[in-house]
């Protein structure tokens, strides 16, 4: 696995096109999301573009999607459980970009969610810190480029959430302020890219990090939607 550091870029190689237990991009239902993404574009920078909105809108986010164990973070898991929150979301753009022969890496970096939900900053013991927010890093027109699919257009049209758009030659990142100019995401700390998903050390950064409820399963009877349990 090759770790670039924040201030690198990647080199790019096979490692950034090879498909992994996580990142499975050789997986029938990768391909099959993939070639059903791109469709009839043919362009490698209008097939990533594509990629990207079919996974931000295609798979919901849900910031309790967090559970034990490293199955949750396989990108055709993504596909088969329809929500996860940013790292899986990021495999699996990750994962459908190799799957189309554009060089993917991925990346992580910790953010403040200054408009968290209450619930949400609850079970977290009351931060609005997020430990190895994920995101894709593409090799599009000699360049990397970072895109973060994590909030669905859903979720962004309830929250007053400005949307993350994506236009291949600039670094889609979560937007500082919302729609009603609150202050909103925060970038306070780049981990850098890998060719592969580095779970021991984010299983391991997680549990010292988070509240153990926050790791753990949660109870059958709880339901969430947009991150926000409903009853």
């Amino acid at each position: 696995m090759i770790h670039t550091p924040p201030d690198g870029k990647p080199e790019p190689g096979p490692e950034y096109l090879r498909s992994t237990h996580f990142i499975d991009s050789d997986s029938d239902a990768v391909r099959r999301f993939a070639q059903q993404a791109a469709g009839s574009e043919t362009s490698e920078l209008g097939r990533a573009i594509r990629l990207f909105y079919a996974v931000r809108d295609g798979i919901r986010y849900d910031p309790f999607g967090l559970r034990p164990g490293p199955g949750i973070f396989v990108a055709s898991h993504v596909l088969a459980a329809k929500s996860a929150f940013c790292i899986p979301k990021a495999i699996l753009l990750v994962a459908a970009a190799r799957a189309l022969d554009v060089p993917c890496a991925l990346g992580l970096s910790d953010v403040v969610n200054h408009l968290t939900t209450e619930k949400l900053k609850a079970r977290m013991g009351g931060s609005t810190y997020f430990m190895h927010h994920g995101y894709a890093v593409m090799y599009l027109e000699g360049q990397w480029v970072k895109a973060a699919p994590a909030f669905n257009i859903e979720l962004c049209t309830r929250f007053g959430v400005v949307p993350t758009e994506f236009d291949g030659r600039s670094d889609a990142l979560f937007q500082p302020y919302d729609a009603r100019r609150r202050r909103h995401m925060e970038y306070v700390k780049d981990h850098g890219a890998w060719s592969d998903f580095p779970y021991e050390k984010v299983d391991a950064d997680f549990r010292a990090f988070y509240p153990a409820e926050f790791m753990s399963e949660d109870d059958p009877g709880e339901k969430f939607e947009d991150g926000v349990r409903v009853d």
